[in-house]
């Protein structure tokens, strides 16, 4: 746990830092950090959405276990709630990008 801790550290320090070293080239190094940031938040979502779909998958497996005859109805309401979660996390993702593209 305190190797995936360090990871995201670091990898959060790249992602601003990275881009203000662009600051002695150009002086726009404020719009830099806000793409930067754009980035951590399409990647974020992403993670989000990904963690929801399977937390959606794992709890339709488990109540189709206990009641098989359920299963089309469970089946059902599992792509359901995966096909909102996932339309979401794209919407999530494109207004990221956008706001780096900006």
């Amino acid at each position: 746990m305190k190797l995936l801790k360090n990871i995201a550290l670091a990898t959060g320090a790249l992602a601003l830092l990275g881009p203000a070293s662009a600051l002695a080239q150009d002086g726009v190094a404020i719009e830099n950090i806000g793409k930067g940031l754009a980035a951590i938040g399409a990647g974020i979502a992403v993670i989000g959405g990904g963690l929801g779909i399977g937390l959606v998958g794992k709890s339709a497996l488990e109540s189709i276990a206990r009641q098989p005859e359920a299963s089309g109805s469970i089946g059902t309401n599992m792509i359901l709630a995966a096909a909102l979660i996932e339309g979401a996390t794209l919407f999530a993702v494109v207004v990221g990008l956008l706001v780096g593209l900006a």
